[in-house]
């Protein structure tokens, strides 16, 4: 494994830098941040990027104490990459990164990938509130824990158990929010997101 490059400055943003300023590195996090992955996994969620570049940088999250690689027992018997603490610390950086964001993204473009979990991120602050959320796009389906700080943050997939709310909405109107031009609670009053439910989430979503 070739040594880590470092900018050899003596300042905390340049030694992060040195850890996750890599291209790709954070987009790693941004997938881990739903649980553990394999690796046939996380390449197929990362379009564009090669397998060696892939390996290269799991090898260095590997090392650096931002991921750790397991084996599943059978009948799995796949190994599976997952974020320790230090990595899952990542989470208000990607967010405020996102927010940040948000003035470059406009409009989808045509060589634009999309996976509708990729809207996990924006959606954590309009849903602050405690409680396992499902959304469905046409897209696809995902699901939020909020407050989950400790494992994951979001799943690609219907969730787990029967949620505490269920938003339905079209990715025309997932991006306005991520985009952050709608507000969620005013998308709710318009028709333009549906949430079903009968818990305190689904009905303070509803109430506004």
């Amino acid at each position: 494994m070739s040594p880590r490059r470092s900018y050899d400055q003596y300042c905390s943003a340049a030694r992060a830098l040195d850890a996750v300023g890599d291209r790709w590195t954070l987009l790693i996090v941004r997938e881990l941040l739903a649980g553990p992955r394999r690796y046939t996994d996380l390449h197929a969620d990362l379009p564009g990027v090669s397998t060696d570049v892939l390996a290269s940088r799991l090898k260095d999250m590997e090392r650096d104490g931002l991921t750790s690689r397991r084996r599943l027992p059978p009948p799995g018997a796949a190994h599976v990459y997952e974020l320790t603490p230090r990595g899952r610390a990542l989470l208000p950086v990607l967010r405020t990164l996102g927010e940040w964001g948000r003035a470059e993204l406009g409009e989808p473009r045509p060589t634009d990938a999309v996976r509708a979990h990729w809207f996990a991120l924006p959606l954590l602050g309009p849903l602050a509130g405690d409680g396992l959320v499902e959304v469905r796009l046409e897209k696809g389906v995902f699901h939020l824990h909020p407050r989950d700080e400790e494992g994951a943050v979001y799943g690609d997939g219907p969730a787990p158990r029967e949620p505490d709310a269920r938003l339905s909405l079209d990715s025309a109107t997932c991006a306005e929010l991520a985009r952050g031009e709608l507000d969620l609670a005013d998308a709710v009053r318009e028709g333009r997101v549906t949430v079903t439910g009968d818990g305190p989430l689904a009905k303070s979503l509803r109430e506004g």
